[in-house]
Formats: structure tokens, C-alpha cells, sequence
């Protein structure tokens, strides 16, 4: 906390931040602000409610606090940048952002807010380093009205996801980060400007692209799609190598890759699953020649955000916000940052410096390192306990008990007046 402590001007939302990351960092089971606030012995919820609405501070210049803490403690000559989405479901109409829209959280259309978030990850670990809330266009970025409820500022216009996935990335570079690649799925792969732009900053990636993806191959000739030039491929085009480390063993598919420039920087890269024969293509290009194995290894790097998420919401309550309003939203979201990063590092300074050796948990009868459900569980167990006397308790239980039943009477309310409202 004294990294950020400088970020709150006065002594008492700096105490109440402070209590807010240990929370987060606790076992309690919900991390929204009724019970972490309990959590952490105060009376009400109230100032952790207005360290998250009104209390003056800039969570942005926190966020970058988060990236140079990361970059401190893991960073590496091997770190690779990350782009994904998540998903944060909803139930009503007023959170900054939420519509009906896909989301992968839940595999369908849903009522939910889409966060777009970068990570980093080294051999030393991962964790997230930035995040922007996707506003839609036609239901957000064009109702004026929406958006004054919601709180959204008006230099937030609409920008599709890669487009703010470049942006995170340029900030990332722009504040040191000395990230070498960049990798991500189709939604961002298909993005000609994202890739551009990562080849003007000299950025290396391995994006993923649908199998209708066209590229060119043979100095030009006419585009081919990407499942077209992979079935043409001899069976000597193809090399098993590992992923990376997964749960239960090196994570093996087949390669290959094919050169789609001239200069040997761009390449198609294909994987196959040894089992069930599926395809998966991705674009590459870097500013130097590389071999198979590095681009390999990039692609592989990339299900680590997907780490990132399950910790972040399993761990620290990254979903667990009950807030609509945009600047909420975005102080939330980075206080957990701050807590999974925290960690991250912490398991990363307990892991043994070891040379690398893939087939070592195979041999080795040691615990496993610790991770950071370990971490988050020994913390919440032995240094971070509820600050909550039993009168304390019974204090919290009323108190939920009359907000609830104000909740419930202005809902029971509105429908009597209105039966066909929903």
C-alpha cells in the first residue's frame, strides 16, 4: 500500500483503500462493500462506497502504479503482452456499458459489461496491468442521457476492442514495459489496425485468426485461406512441441508455419490438436527472424490472461462490484488489479530459482510452489481476520436486514403501481 498511499491525499480515504485491498486480499465470501466493510470492523459501508463514487482520486495514475509494481517484480527478457475481454453479468439496464451482447464468460449473449484488460506474463508470473470498459455505440456512446447517469465523462467516445487494446499497449510501451510480443484471440488477430500498429512500434505478435483468414503465400500469388494452405502441408511440415506447462503435463499440439512475406518476419502459424486433428491459425510478425519454438512459445503464453481472470475473480472479487456508475467501476476494477498483482509477486518471490526443466514435477516428490489461491487463503487465514465483535455482528445483520427491506418495499412499490413493468 505505500506505493499508492501518495495517490490519497487525506488520511482517511488512504486508511479506508488500505482496508479496502486487505479485504479483497481476506476470505470473506462476497467482496462487494457491505461485506468487506464488515470485514474490516467499520460501522457502515459508507466510506468504502465513496472511496469507490466520490472520495478524489485517480485511479488511472493507480493503475500505472499497478503496471510499474508488475514490471518491478516480474518483469523478464522473455515477458510477452496479453489482450483479452471478460465479461461482468449484470441484471439491470444502469451500469456503464451493459447491453445484451456475447460474452465468453458465459458462452451466449447476456446482459452484461465487457472490460477489455492487458497482462503480462514472464517466466517470474503474470498479472493484469491495465483495463478500459467498452462502451457500445448505438446504447451507450449515442444516448446522452444514458451516459450523464452513468457518470461517463465525454472524452470516453466508442472505440471498438482492439482499438482500445492498442491503446492499452501503447501506454504499456510508452511507460517501459520492454515486452518484445504481443498475442491475443480472433477478436483482436482480425484486426488490421491492431497489427499495424504493433509493426510500427516494432512489437512482435501472435494473434489468432479465424480459418477463413486469408494470406498470401508463394511471393504474392492470389490469398488462400489459412485452412486451405494448412491442408497442403507434407507431413514433414509438422513438429510436436509444448505450449507450455499446463496442470497435468506439458500442453503438446503439432506445429507448422508458413512464410507469408518475403523477409522471413511474417509467418501462418498452425497448431493441431494431436487427438482431435482441430486446427488453430494465428498471425506473426516480428522484427527479427525467429524460430518455430519462440513463436510456440508466444502462442502459448497467451491462455495466461485466462489465469489472470479465473485468480482475479476467484481471489480478489474482481467481479464482485455492486456499482453502475463508470468511475466506480474503473477504481473496483483496479484495486483488484492491485491485490492480484500483489499475489502474484508474492509467489513469484516464494518460487525457488530453478533451471528449466519441464519434466521436473514428474520426478520430484516437493510440494507444489505456491500459487495464488494458496497465497490468497494463507493470508486471509493468518494475517487478514475479521476486525467484527459478536455485538459487531449482530450490528451488520440489522442493519442488511432494514436495507433490505427498504430495497424491497420501493420494488414491491413500483410494481403495484406499474403491474406490467417488469
Amino acid at each position: 500500500m505505500a506505493r499508492i498511499a501518495g495517490r490519497f491525499r487525506r488520511v482517511e480515504p488512504r486508511a479506508t483503500a488500505r482496508a479496502f485491498v486487505l479485504a479483497l486480499l481476506s476470505g470473506v465470501e462476497r467482496k462487494n462493500c457491505w461485506r468487506m466493510a464488515e470485514q474490516a470492523g467499520h460501522a457502515r459501508p459508507g466510506p468504502m462506497q465513496r472511496l469507490l463514487r466520490s472520495t478524489r482520486w485517480d485511479a488511472d495514475a493507480v493503475r500505472d502504479d499497478v503496471r510499474a509494481y508488475v514490471l518491478e517484480h516480474l518483469g523478464a527478457d522473455n515477458g510477452v503482452l496479453i489482450v483479452d475481454e471478460t465479461g461482468f453479468l449484470k441484471k439491470g439496464t444502469a451500469s456503464a456499458g451493459v447491453q445484451r451482447q456475447y460474452t465468453g464468460t458465459a458462452g451466449r449473449i447476456e446482459n452484461t459489461q465487457v472490460g477489455v484488460f492487458l497482462a503480462y506474463a514472464s517466466s517470474r508470473g503474470r498479472a493484469l496491468i491495465d483495463r478500459r470498459l467498452y462502451l457500445p455505440d448505438a446504447s451507450w456512446c449515442q444516448d446522452t442521457e444514458r451516459r450523464t447517469r452513468a457518470g461517463v465523462p465525454d472524452q470516453a467516445q466508442f472505440a471498438t476492442k482492439p482499438t482500445l487494446a492498442g491503446q492499452m499497449i501503447v501506454a504499456a510501451l510508452d511507460a517501459g514495459i520492454g515486452a518484445s510480443w504481443v498475442t491475443g484471440d480472433e477478436a483482436y488477430g482480425q484486426d488490421p489496425h491492431l497489427r499495424a500498429l504493433l509493426e510500427s512500434h516494432q512489437v512482435g505478435y501472435v494473434l489468432a485468426v479465424a480459418c477463413s483468414a486469408r494470406v498470401r503465400i508463394n511471393q504474392g500469388r492470389p490469398a488462400a485461406r489459412a485452412d486451405t494452405a494448412a491442408d497442403c502441408l507434407p507431413a514433414s511440415a509438422w513438429h510436436r512441441q509444448s505450449a507450455g506447462a499446463g496442470a497435468k503435463g506439458p500442453r503438446y499440439y503439432d506445429w507448422a508455419w508458413i512464410e507469408i512475406g518475403t523477409d522471413g518476419h511474417r509467418h501462418l502459424l498452425i497448431r493441431r490438436n494431436p487427438s482431435s486433428g482441430e486446427l488453430a491459425f494465428y498471425l506473426c510478425w516480428s522484427p527479427r527472424r525467429v524460430p518455430l519454438s519462440e513463436l510456440v512459445r508466444v502462442a502459448g503464453t497467451r491462455w495466461c490472461i485466462e489465469e489472470c481472470f479465473q485468480a482475479a475473480k476467484g481471489q480478489v472479487g474482481l467481479d464482485h462490484y455492486q456499482v453502475r456508475h463508470w468511475t466506480a467501476w474503473h477504481r473496483h476494477i483496479t484495486l483488484a488489479m492491485l491485490a492480484l498483482a500483489f499475489l502474484a509477486v508474492l509467489a513469484a518471490d516464494a518460487t525457488p530459482a530453478r533451471t528449466a526443466d519441464p519434466n521436473r514435477p514428474a520426478r520430484s516428490t516437493d510440494p507444489i510452489d505456491l500459487t495464488i489461491p494458496e497465497n490468497r487463503h494463507l493470508l486471509g487465514a493468518l494475517l487478514i481476520t475479521a476486525n467484527t465483535s459478536p455485538h459487531g455482528l449482530l450490528r451488520w445483520s440489522n442493519w442488511r436486514r432494514r436495507h433490505q427491506a427498504s430495497a424491497r418495499r420501493s420494488h414491491y412499490r413500483r410494481r403495484l403501481a406499474d403491474p406490467s413493468a417488469e
